[in-house]
C-alpha cells in the first residue's frame, strides 16, 4: 500500500468558504479510440480527490462521500457519491457522524483523507464544516476494507467555537485553524503526521500516534506552517521525494468556483513540519492576509511556486477541427510517488472553459527539475514515460502558456512560439532554449530562465501524440508548451 509520501513505510470568519463546499453533479465521458495503443479515458467527478494505492488499485476519496477507483490512473469507476443513507462508504452516515454534523450545523461532509496503518485497517479522516464560518469538526473512521463500510472512532479536533478552542486559548478565526482538509502521511523516519487547514488562521501540522492514528497529547492545534487573516489558501497535501530528499507541501490558492481563480502551488522543506520555502527562498510563514482586508489575494500571491492555473490551449488551423483543451480553477490536489517506476503524479479536480461548475478528476505526470522543483506535464497522463529526445524532435511550433503568479479568474490562452533548431525562441515571446542530456529543458524567455523537461505525450484535443515542455523559473512561474505538429 502506498499513500502520499511513503518511501520505506506504508506510505475564516463568517465569510470563510473553503474548497470543499461544492455540490456539483457527477459527470462522465469516455474517449473512444480504435487504436489500442492510444489511452482510453473514463472520467468521474470526485471533488477534492485524495489518492491512495492499495492492492494494485488507485482510489480517490473526496467531498460529499464521493469516491472512485482505477487500475491505470486514466479509466476511472465511480464508487460512491452523496452524504445519503446507503452510501457504500458509510451506509448510516447521518447516524454514524451525527456528532460532527450537529457541531458543524451541516448535512454534508468535506474533503477526507484515507491511509492504511500498521494494523492493516484503513483510517478515514473525515471533516464537516458549516461553510459560512469555520465551525468544523474533524474525526476518524476505520474500516477493514478500503471500499468500506467505515465505523466512526470519534472527533479529534473542533474549531469555530465561542470561547476556548482545543488548544485552551480563546478561538480567534484570524489566527486559529479551520479544522478541515486533512492529509495524513508518514515521513521518511516512519512518524505519522497530519497537515490540515483552510482559510481562517492558516495551515497547521501535528504529529499523530502511528498505531492509533489519533493525535499525540498536548499539541493543541499543532504548529502553524503558513496563512492567517483569512488568506485564501487551503487543501494542504504533503509529498516526500526520495530523489531530492525534500518534503513538498502542495496548496490551493483562490476560490474553488469557476470564477474563483483556484490554482495549485507548492513549497518545500527538509523537515515535514517546516519551515517551508518557495523557489525564491521566501519563508511561507509570511504567506498570509492583511488584518484589515478580507481575502487580500495580492498579499500572498507572491508566495509559493505556481504550478497551474486557468489556461486553454487553442487549436490552430493546421490541427483537427475540434475544440481546444483547458482547465478552469484546477485545485485541491493530492500527489503520489510510485517507487516501482519512479513516476510522480498530480491528482486534482478541475472545471473547464464554457462548462460552468461541472468538474472531473484529472491526473498529470510530474517531474523534478534540475533545481529540485516539481514541474507538471501540460496534458493529462496517458501512460507515457519520459524518453531520450533529439533537437529535431523538439524543434517546431508550440502553443505556449505562461501561468504567471497571480490569483485570477482570467483564462490564459495559448500563444504561438517557435523553438528553432538553432536554439532560438521566436513568436509571441523571444529567447533561447537548450536540450540538456536526454530530456532536460532550459528555456530563457525575457531574461528569466525556466528549468524543466521535454516530454512526448497524448493530446486529447488533437487525438495525437505531441512533444511538450514544462518548466518553472526561480520566480516560481510555470510555463507550458504543446507542439502544434503531431508526432508519429
Amino acid at each position: 500500500m502506498r499513500k502520499a509520501i511513503m518511501t520505506t513505510m506504508i506510505s475564516v470568519s463568517l465569510l470563510a468558504v473553503t474548497a470543499c463546499n461544492d455540490n456539483s453533479a457527477s459527470s462522465s465521458n469516455t474517449n473512444n479510440v480504435a487504436d489500442s495503443a492510444q489511452p482510453v479515458f473514463k472520467n468521474v467527478s470526485v471533488h477534492d480527490p485524495s489518492i491512495i494505492m492499495t492492492d494494485n488499485k488507485y482510489y480517490v476519496f473526496g467531498s460529499h462521500l464521493a469516491s472512485a477507483k482505477s487500475n491505470d490512473l486514466m479509466s476511472w469507476t465511480q464508487l460512491s457519491s452523496g452524504v445519503v443513507e446507503g452510501n457504500v462508504l458509510i451506509p448510516n452516515v447521518k447516524e454514524e457522524f451525527a456528532e460532527a454534523l450537529k457541531w458543524a450545523q451541516t448535512d454534508t461532509l468535506w474533503a477526507p483523507d484515507v491511509i492504511q496503518l500498521a494494523d492493516g485497517k484503513y483510517y478515514m479522516y473525515y471533516n464537516a464544516c458549516k461553510g459560512d464560518s469555520p465551525l468544523s469538526a474533524l474525526g476518524i473512521a476505520v474500516s477493514d476494507n478500503i471500499e468500506g463500510p467505515y465505523k466512526n472512532k470519534g472527533i479529534i479536533l473542533k474549531s469555530g467555537m465561542m470561547g476556548k478552542g482545543d488548544d485552551g486559548e480563546i478561538y480567534d478565526a484570524t489566527q486559529k485553524p479551520n479544522v478541515v482538509d486533512p492529509d495524513v502521511f508518514f515521513d521518511k523516519e516512519g512518524k505519522l503526521w497530519m497537515v490540515y487547514g483552510s482559510y481562517s488562521g492558516g495551515i497547521f501540522i501535528m504529529e499523530l500516534d502511528a498505531n492509533t492514528g489519533f493525535p499525540l497529547p498536548d499539541q493543541g492545534y499543532g504548529k502553524k506552517l503558513l496563512g492567517a487573516n483569512h488568506a485564501r489558501i487551503e487543501a494542504p497535501y504533503m509529498l516526500y521525494s526520495p530523489e531530492t530528499d525534500y518534503y513538498y507541501l502542495f496548496l490551493s490558492y483562490g476560490g474553488l468556483a469557476a470564477d474563483g481563480g483556484y490554482n495549485i502551488r507548492v513549497a518545500r522543506s527538509k523537515a515535514p513540519d517546516g519551515p517551508f520555502e518557495d523557489s525564491e527562498g521566501q519563508d511561507m510563514i509570511n504567506a498570509q492576509g492583511s488584518p484589515s482586508v478580507l481575502f487580500d489575494d495580492p498579499a500572498y500571491a507572491p508566495y509559493g511556486v505556481k504550478l497551474m492555473g486557468n489556461f486553454e490551449f487553442l487549436n490552430t488551423d493546421d490541427e483537427l477541427p475540434v475544440s481546444g483543451e483547458g482547465y478552469v480553477s484546477p485545485g485541491h490536489n493530492s500527489a503520489f510517488y510510485d517507487e516501482e517506476n519512479g513516476k510522480y503524479y498530480l491528482i486534482f479536480h478541475t472545471r473547464f472553459p464554457n462548462r460552468g461548475e461541472k468538474h472531473e478528476v484529472r491526473v498529470h505526470q510530474m517531474f523534478m527539475n534540475s533545481e529540485g522543483w516539481p514541474v507538471v506535464a501540460p496534458h493529462r497522463y496517458g501512460g507515457e514515460s519520459i524518453e531520450k529526445y533529439t533537437k529535431e524532435q523538439i524543434s517546431g511550433e508550440y502553443k505556449y502558456v505562461n501561468h504567471n503568479k497571480d490569483i485570477t479568474a482570467d483564462i490564459v490562452q495559448s500563444e504561438l512560439i517557435e523553438l528553432t533548431k538553432s536554439g532560438k525562441i521566436k513568436g509571441a515571446v523571444k529567447g533561447k532554449w537548450k536540450l540538456i542530456d536526454d530530456h532536460t529543458a532550459e528555456l530563457t524567455i525575457d531574461g528569466s530562465t525556466y528549468n524543466g523537461v521535454f516530454l512526448k505525450e497524448w493530446n486529447e484535443a488533437t487525438a495525437s501524440n505531441v512533444m511538450t515542455f514544462t518548466a518553472v523559473s526561480k520566480e516560481g512561474i510555470s510555463i507550458w508548451g504543446s507542439h502544434v505538429s503531431t508526432m508519429e
